[in-house]
């Protein structure tokens, strides 16, 4: 592995590819397995806090998948990993003793995402993945070439997509039947739909603190796209799905026509004098963006340009997703306009 590929990596994107979906399927049924195996309340126990963030059981059980596979990995080619709950900024190298600056790839790995909903069976969680050359600490979201998210399903479903996309090279996805095995493949498309109006979009409020202004914001965005229907029927309709990787996934299928997370301006908005605000999106949330973007889904940061942090856990992320150009033109002026004169109070 001495040549490096178009990407800057150190193999084909297939080699990544096998990897991230041996990984993913690893994980998916190891969470599987505990959940099966543990009643809703044991799940939904606390594990940790840790940079911010609550652990739970759930999420616990899952490293040790995690953190055994990247040991075996690194002792093939030395890699660095970053994900949430690894002591300092995040990153650990493999295998043990490897400096960061041997690192040959960069890892970033969400094992659940989606874990309050899981825990809970009420909806799919996701494995998330992302591979980029190793850039050190200025790594960064539009440097991750090859991505793969894997649905972790409830119990009472038995179909499961995984989703996986190399920079340029389009999106691809598989639906499979964990009862008989069977696999189909289907392309990922995202709505071609001109307008909000009968459509899912909403703005992110998954939790309190700064969701009375969130809404102000959302009630000012959609009056001024959608207007106020004669019949006083709603025309925009509002889905919480509390794990960013299921947001890009509604996006990227079609289900949903607009979606930002705006968290870390609105709470710093609502408490300016915090330093941290917790409970944002994480790089590790979204590092399969790139599997929305190259479906055809526009993603975008609170500004309008592409969407660019570095893949430190600490870092909070602001997106902003359209389902297609004509959605874009339709809702990102106005959007961009009530950010810039700071309509959080309505």
């Amino acid at each position: 592995m001495s040549m490096l590929d178009s990407h800057g990596l150190p193999a084909p994107p297939e080699y990544f590819l096998e990897r991230l979906r041996d990984l993913q399927t690893r994980l998916r049924d190891h969470v599987r397995a505990c959940r099966d195996a543990a009643s809703p309340e044991a799940m939904a126990a606390v594990g940790e806090r840790r940079d911010g963030d609550t652990l739970y059981a759930i999420d616990l059980r899952s490293e040790e998948v995690l953190l055994e596979f990247c040991e075996r990995w690194g002792a093939e080619v030395p890699l660095a990993l970053i994900a949430e709950g690894i002591p300092g900024n995040g990153w650990r190298v493999f295998p043990r003793g490897a400096r960061p600056a041997e690192a040959r790839f960069c890892l970033i790995v969400d094992p659940i995402d989606g874990t309050r909903g899981l825990m809970y069976d009420k909806r799919s969680a996701w494995v998330l993945s992302g591979v980029a050359p190793n850039h050190g600490a200025a790594t960064a979201i539009p440097d991750i070439a090859v991505a793969v998210q894997t649905e972790i399903p409830t119990t009472r479903q038995h179909l499961a997509d995984v989703l996986w996309a190399v920079r340029g090279q389009g999106a691809h996805a598989e639906r499979h039947n964990l009862v008989s095995g069977e696999t189909r493949a289907y392309t990922p498309r995202p709505s071609h739909a001109p307008t909000l109006a009968h459509g899912f979009a909403g703005i992110t409020k998954f939790f309190p603190g700064a969701r009375d202004l969130v809404a102000r914001l959302e009630e000012a965005l959609f009056e001024r796209v959608v207007g106020t229907p004669a019949d006083g029927n709603p025309l925009v309709f509002d889905d919480q799905y509390i794990a960013t990787a299921g947001q890009l996934y509604e996006l990227t299928v079609g289900h949903d026509r607009f979606n930002a997370d705006l968290r870390p301006l609105a709470l710093a908005a609502k408490y300016p004098a915090a330093g941290i605000h917790h409970l944002c999106c994480h790089p590790y949330d979204c590092c399969t963006e790139l599997i929305a973007r190259e479906a055809g889904v526009i993603i975008t940061g609170p500004d309008g340009r592409p969407l660019d942090a570095r893949l430190d856990i600490r870092e909070d992320v602001a997106w902003i997703g359209y389902a297609n150009p004509r959605i874009r033109a339709l809702v990102e002026p106005v959007l961009l306009d009530l950010l810039q004169q700071g309509r959080w109070g309505g």
